[in-house]
């Protein structure tokens, strides 16, 4: 098994070779329905008249591991890029929902019949959020985000999908952030400061170096998570309070303020959020136990990835903490967008995955209303890479899956 770390699709493309000889690209730039620039990729394999969709808010997913598996299977696949391709700081997932329509649209008018969402990761939280509102009448869809920025969904053209298919679909960026956020800070402007009894690194409350992991009283456990919710709720008060004093200072100026109220009117701050890989299920592999190994998506340290300059949500804008990293302000929040769910529906789950955990698949799972729903796991990590050697990758086996389950509810 690979040691590489694995957040943001690192280690889990491909590259030419691996896409079938009659396999062809095309690729088109689009514009939003607002007037921003995306970019999709259109593989085509056949005359099928079915297209699977493969994207993410956040990250760029032409070279996506699923794509040379479901072109061998005669299956057309497009991959497209969001406007905050590589950009946690503006990142608003209502937004997001404009980019996502601009994509279905085009196929639709390309002529695709059927459209097949696979949302992988933090892309079934994308996909699931617009599979919601897709179905709504469009009054009843969303107007603003959670911070105030009008979307105006009412009207927009959003094709509806006619399957799903989740790949170790984490329940949402706020609600991964909710339970991997670290608790002990004791103050957002200093990171280096901790409350002892709070610190999952600190071995009085069972942190333990080594690959057979820390072990956390449940206690201390039901202590932390308490912890964790009251930190996102300070944050959420503190980026509400920033929007608040900016549109504030520009009605002031509007009305003929000072110089002092345009500049202020004008800057956006941008939240810092310190300590962001601290699940503790990812250090105790006894807490809701898979086949995971000791470690996160960023690595086995986590002094090195909770401390670091990299991680989730590292700096982003005030609304975008709302709206995509907040547990308690994103809307994107599979538990509830998984309720929407009335098409047919396949659910992919990896068994060593550390970023989707056994209990909360099977919550998402339960969400599900649709009469057509199937789970199956496969071996492998959150991308589904192989544990051994010897096995097949859990991701082949996926792709064949999804080719089949394919077949049989849409035809090839």
């Amino acid at each position: 098994m690979s040691e590489q770390e694995t957040a943001g699709f690192r280690n889990a493309g491909w590259t030419m070779p691996h896409l079938p000889p009659s396999a062809s690209v095309s690729v088109h730039p689009l514009a939003t329905a607002d007037g921003a620039a995306v970019n999709g990729f259109l593989f085509r394999a056949g005359q099928s008249d079915v297209v699977f969709c493969i994207m993410h808010p956040r990250e760029f997913l032409a070279t996506h591991y699923l794509v040379p598996e479901l072109l061998e299977g005669g299956y057309n696949v497009w991959t497209q890029t969001s406007r905050s391709v590589g950009n946690d700081l503006r990142l608003e997932h209502e937004v997001a929902l404009i980019d996502v329509a601009a994509g279905l649209n085009f196929l639709r008018e390309s002529g695709f019949k059927k459209i097949i969402l696979i949302g992988n990761s933090g892309g079934s939280s994308l996909y699931a959020f617009y599979n919601q509102q897709s179905l709504l009448v469009p009054e009843q869809r969303l107007a603003k985000t959670p911070g105030g920025r009008p979307v105006k969904l009412a009207n927009l053209s959003m094709p509806v999908a006619d399957g799903i298919i989740l790949v170790s679909p984490h329940p949402g960026q706020g609600m991964l952030l909710m339970s991997a956020i670290d608790p002990a800070v004791v103050d957002e402007r200093d990171p280096l400061r901790s409350d002892p009894a709070l610190d999952f690194l600190n071995p009085e409350n069972g942190y333990r170096d080594g690959p057979q992991g820390s072990r956390y009283a449940p206690d201390f456990v039901t202590r932390y998570r308490a912890a964790q919710r009251t930190r996102v709720q300070r944050l959420d008060e503190t980026a509400k309070g920033l929007i608040e004093e900016r549109l504030a200072a520009r009605k002031r100026a509007q009305d003929g303020g000072t110089t002092a109220d345009r500049v202020r009117g004008a800057h956006s701050e941008v939240m810092t959020i310190w300590r962001t890989d601290a699940d503790l299920r990812c250090w105790d592999v006894s807490l809701d136990p898979s086949e995971r190994v000791v470690g996160s998506l960023w690595g086995k340290d986590p002094f090195a990835s909770n401390y670091g300059a990299m991680g989730f949500a590292r700096f982003c804008t005030p609304e975008a903490w709302l709206s995509t990293w907040s547990g308690l302000s994103s809307r994107a929040n599979v538990y509830e967008t998984a309720k929407a769910i009335e098409q047919p529906c396949l659910q992919i789950e990896y068994t060593a995955d550390n970023a989707l955990f056994p209990a909360d698949g099977d919550a998402i799972f339960n969400a599900i209303p649709s009469s057509t729903k199937q789970k199956l796991r496969f071996h492998g990590d959150h991308h589904g890479r192989a544990l051994k050697d010897s096995e097949t990758p859990g991701r082949k086996l996926a792709g064949r899956t999804i080719r089949d389950w394919t077949a049989d509810h849409f035809g090839r």
